[in-house]
């Protein structure tokens, strides 16, 4: 009966980690019933038990019950308890993508979705994925603040300016989903949708193919990103063998954790390597001087090219 009940209120499980979001929504929703009913039960209960029956009815003195006190404690605790130990799991899988994901990247414009895939293909409001293969979407923004949302995925993530933010899925089949921008952006905000469609891993391929076919002079991003490496003089300071030269060598550099000069450490991640090309000062590596210039001139298709083309370098 829950099942049916969820299928009327919820849209439909498409993603992996779906059904165990709803799952963590019903029990919520079940254990709040059942104290509303008991609540409202006990209510109604005692108002008609212990009504005034006339003006001499004196209140009696309320005793002290350990067990009932207890018991009420005890039970709502154990709930949280539970509440808490489903959601924070779900949360570290949501927030936790298989190493084998493909990676999308994703801007959010005012008002449209813009996909970058990694041989350069773009598309306007339309992600193409491989069906059954977890696809991990890199996002940021252009101007405002989004917020990405499937709702038959159940994935909804912030899209920010001038950082990176992830989010990740794994359908359970093929299908056609909407997008939604769920943080008002605008005027145009709610035209702000898009469509996910989910095919077959053979006919994404096809896919792909057929559109970098159609548009030959769009590069793939880590090559654009090689281009840019070379024209923007990076191979100057930034080596690819290992070796340090001015700066810190890109090989290995992608997920590597640094240590800062001021004694704190981060992970170098996609945000973290977006910051380090437009605000180098931002974090400086232990070991190294402040003296890279900032590259706040680039696109960010530039920047995301840039990033692609290090994270080869393993």
């Amino acid at each position: 009966m829950l099942e049916t009940i969820n299928r009327l209120i919820l849209p439909q499980v498409s993603s992996t980690f779906a059904a165990d979001v709803d799952g963590l929504f019903t029990f919520i929703n079940v254990a709040s019933a059942i104290i509303l009913l008991g609540i409202t039960v006990a209510i109604i209960y005692f108002s008609v038990k212990y009504k005034r029956k006339s003006e001499d009815d004196v209140t009696p003195v309320i005793r002290y019950n350990t067990t009932l006190e207890l018991t009420w404690t005890i039970i709502p605790l154990i709930l949280i308890l539970i509440v808490f130990a489903w959601g924070f799991r779900g949360h570290i899988d949501m927030r936790t993508p298989p190493s084998n994901a493909y990676e999308v990247y994703v801007t959010a414009n005012s008002f449209f979705w813009q996909f970058t895939y990694p041989n350069g293909v773009q598309t306007t409001d339309e992600l193409y994925v491989p069906a059954g293969r977890p696809v991990k979407l890199i996002m940021q923004s252009r101007d405002v603040i989004h917020s990405f949302f499937v709702p038959d995925f159940r994935v909804k993530q912030d899209v920010l300016p001038g950082r990176y933010t992830t989010a990740w899925f794994q359908t359970l089949g093929t299908g056609e989903h909407v997008i939604f921008c769920t943080e008002y952006c605008g005027s145009g905000h709610s035209d702000m949708d898009g469509m996910v469609y989910a095919i077959e891993p053979e006919e994404f391929d096809a896919w792909l193919r057929e559109q970098k076919e159609l548009s030959e002079q769009e590069l793939p991003l880590a090559v654009l990103g090689q281009n840019l490496y070379q024209q923007q003089g990076c191979a100057g300071c930034h080596s690819l063998d290992g070796n340090v030269v001015i700066g810190p060598s890109f090989q290995g550099l992608y997920m590597d954790e640094r240590e800062g000069a001021d004694g704190s450490s981060r992970v170098a991640d996609e945000d973290y390597l977006r910051e380090s090309i437009i605000n180098p000062g931002g974090f400086i590596t232990s070991g190294f001087n402040n003296i890279m210039p900032g590259y706040s001139y680039l696109s960010e298709d530039q920047v995301s090219a840039i990033i692609e083309f290090i994270k080869e370098q393993q």
